[in-house]
């Protein structure tokens, strides 16, 4: 059985759908509190073993594997906000590194040695070279990042001394939405530049805010690499089979190897939505690198994987779940009142 903690958040949810679709026979335990996840995200299967836990309960979580009878976990729980990162970083090192120290804990005394990390381009920082592939420097410059650092060394080191299996993905800028409309992303608050570009479009936002346009880029705004959130659903199903014939620890980047200006993903989601997009442009942030790309040559090479979803299609599905009756906007405007 497969355990997917995080498994009602944006990512996770999708990556149990694409799951179970792709495996009509399946069923699979998600772990999730519910602290940013929505229980929503899983109405759309019966096929699913929902369980309310903190993954930094050691004795609770081996509970749930010795009793689910669970092989192999794929691992999204985390605080996942770059800026509050920096602002509280107690919080992202007691959730993202000691809870999943006792998430490895658990593992350990319940016998269960493979595991797919949810990781990211941010524990890189800034780019010496372009694109990025798996050996470029790993210099974070937030805590989110530095995070998510640990947590790979640690994994290293369990599958270096214990014998565990164990990739981790490493994202870029994950996007878009399932194309059933049953799901998508919803952050509260919202940070990612796609949602809120569609929701200035609908005229939720006064405007979208360009931070900086003079960057050493075609139209002088930065550059980032987007990819489509089924994309990465399918590149954990890929990693989940490949543990299941090797030992030891891998990272492969997940991305297009190409990117996209804000002003093109402006310019798009205007042509999608056939709506104009207000803009205020705004100054550069700090640490905002012009360019970040990956090389996703690994990711082909180990997994046989490479994206699917083009960044109209990105758009065009993060729309028609911005406007859609999604299960989001009632529990927000609950949440809010």
């Amino acid at each position: 059985m497969l355990l997917v903690t995080g498994g009602a958040g944006y990512i996770g949810s999708h990556f149990v759908k694409t799951y179970l679709d792709t495996h009509p026979q399946a069923q699979v335990v998600v772990v999730d509190d519910l602290s940013e996840g929505h229980r929503e995200a899983l109405a759309f299967s019966d096929r699913i073993r929902f369980i309310q836990e903190d993954i930094g309960n050691v004795e609770g979580m081996i509970q749930v594997l010795q009793s689910q009878g669970i092989e192999a976990i794929v691992h999204f729980a985390a605080s996942c906000y770059v800026g509050e990162s920096q602002t509280n970083p107690t919080k992202y090192f007691q959730n993202n590194v000691v809870k999943t120290l006792n998430l490895f804990k658990a593992m350990d005394q319940a016998g269960v040695k493979r595991i797919v990390f949810s990781s990211t381009c941010a524990t890189y920082g800034n780019p010496v070279r372009m694109p990025l592939d798996e050996t470029h420097p790993q210099n974070p410059i937030n805590i989110y990042g530095l995070t998510k650092l640990m947590i790979e060394q640690a994994l290293r080191g369990y599958c270096e001394t214990l014998g565990w299996s164990a990739f981790a993905l490493r994202y870029f800028n994950a996007a878009g939405a399932d194309e059933s409309g049953l799901i998508g992303e919803l952050h509260d608050p919202e940070t990612h530049l796609i949602p809120l570009v569609l929701r200035a479009a609908q005229g939720k936002s006064k405007a979208i805010d360009i931070y900086g346009e003079d960057y050493d880029t075609p139209d002088g705004t930065c550059i980032r690499d987007y990819i489509h959130v089924t994309d990465l659903a399918h590149a954990h199903i890929k990693a989940l089979e490949k543990l299941q014939a090797s030992t030891g620890f891998d990272a492969i980047n997940l991305g297009t190897t190409h990117g996209a200006s804000v002003k093109e993903i402006i310019a798009i989601c205007g042509e999608v939505t056939g709506k104009p997009i207000p803009v205020n442009v705004a100054g550069r942030r700090p640490g905002d690198p012009p360019r970040l790309v990956a090389n996703a040559d690994k990711a082909l090479n180990v997994l046989g994987w490479k994206t699917q979803f083009d960044l109209r299609t990105i758009i065009r599905t993060a729309w028609a779940w911005e406007e859609g009756g999604k299960y989001a906007t009632d529990r927000l405007t609950a949440s809010h009142a």
